[in-house]
């Protein structure tokens, strides 16, 4: 089955962060920052919906709220791997592969806008 409603997004969001939350790579660095999982994952699932369903709920720019935060390669690498296993988990077809592709762009984009800001000694523009 594919992914083609806001309830198959909440499932997999929901799978998702439940691996997270418990994960010893960024299971802290998300729990040390996220006051109110409600709030946040209505948040990621308008998110979602905007990018996999085409139903635009969302219009935040994710990227500022990562840019401080003490995270490397690791731990983009576990995000993608749990992401693979989850949306895998649960889901196949065009949609499911674009999630999967999705999360892997989203992930090396954002790892090479924070190396680039490290690196240079620059704060980004938030």
């Amino acid at each position: 089955m594919d992914i083609t409603t806001i309830s198959d997004i909440r499932l997999l969001v929901d799978s998702f962060y439940a691996k997270v939350k418990n994960d010893p790579t960024i299971g802290p660095v998300f729990n040390d920052r996220i006051i109110n999982w409600d709030t946040h994952l209505q948040k990621m699932y308008r998110f979602w919906q905007t990018i996999l369903l085409g139903e635009h709920t969302y219009g935040d720019s994710p990227f500022p709220v990562h840019a401080q935060m003490p995270i490397d390669a690791t731990h983009f690498n576990r995000w993608i791997f749990l992401w693979h296993e989850t949306v895998d988990e649960y889901f196949e077809g065009v949609v499911a592969d674009e999630a999967k592709w999705r999360g892997d762009k989203m992930a090396t984009v954002f790892l090479s806008k924070i190396t680039y800001y490290r690196t240079n000694h620059i704060n980004p523009m938030l």
